[in-house]
């Protein structure tokens, strides 16, 4: 199997390739340096456009988009509009090589955000029942943004016309591994400083979900028919 991860050098796309490349599959990681985790194959993409970078997708057996500027940043208004401009213009440019693909892939994952829900004790959210936040009249802007953000990625995706690809946005929420540079990182190195709070048990401010699910999830949803 080819599998397509567009913004694979991070800790998602490292996670990914560990998992995938020994299992014999050809993991292409399009990047706008060329580089790639050690197991994949780089090719350079500009994140916005088509480009020699499409021929990748057509015959491929997935396609994993996790490109997006980092938010690991203080949010002005420059950076929130990379955040913006980022995610919306790589998922428009892997809908395009998509659309025009004569074998086309079967399943397109497009990374997305549980910071589109309200935070919330009284019930899980979820797709078909969750609260999208954002508008709450204590929410501050940077939050409220954070939502804008992932609704127009969302839009992004559902607006791409591919109709032999099966869609599917991943709401996921931070990903903690081991891995140097990652969310398990810098909050280690905040709770050592004794500038954290709680992570765990389930009442915590903010959620989170651990890579070896994270990447079974993927897993899962290549395979799955619906």
């Amino acid at each position: 199997m080819r599998i397509v991860i567009p913004g694979g050098t991070g800790q998602l796309g490292a996670l990914l390739t560990r998992a995938l490349a020994p299992q014999g599959h050809d993991v292409v990681v399009l990047s706008r340096s060329g580089r790639a985790p050690e197991g994949a194959r780089g090719v350079r993409w500009d994140g916005a456009t088509l480009g020699p970078w499409a021929a990748e997708l057509d015959g491929a057996s997935a396609v994993i988009n996790l490109a997006g500027r980092t938010v690991n940043c203080r949010p002005s208004a420059r950076n929130r509009q990379q955040m913006m401009t980022s995610r919306v213009f790589s998922t428009q440019a892997v809908g395009q090589a998509i659309a025009q693909a004569t074998r086309p892939p079967p399943v397109w994952l497009q990374m997305s955000t549980a910071t589109l829900y309200a935070h919330r004790f009284d019930a899980p959210n979820d797709e078909a029942t969750g609260i999208i936040g954002g508008a709450e009249p204590d929410a501050p802007a940077w939050w409220a943004s954070s939502v804008w953000v992932g609704q127009a990625w969302e839009r992004a995706l559902a607006e791409a016309d591919t109709p032999h690809t099966r869609k599917v946005a991943l709401r996921t929420a931070m990903v903690m591994s081991p891995d140097r540079g990652g969310v398990f990182d810098y909050l280690l190195q905040l709770t050592r400083l004794g500038l954290h709070g709680p992570i765990a048990g389930g009442r915590q401010f903010v959620s989170w979900i651990h890579g070896d699910n994270f990447v079974g999830a993927v897993r899962f949803l290549m395979q799955a028919e619906h």
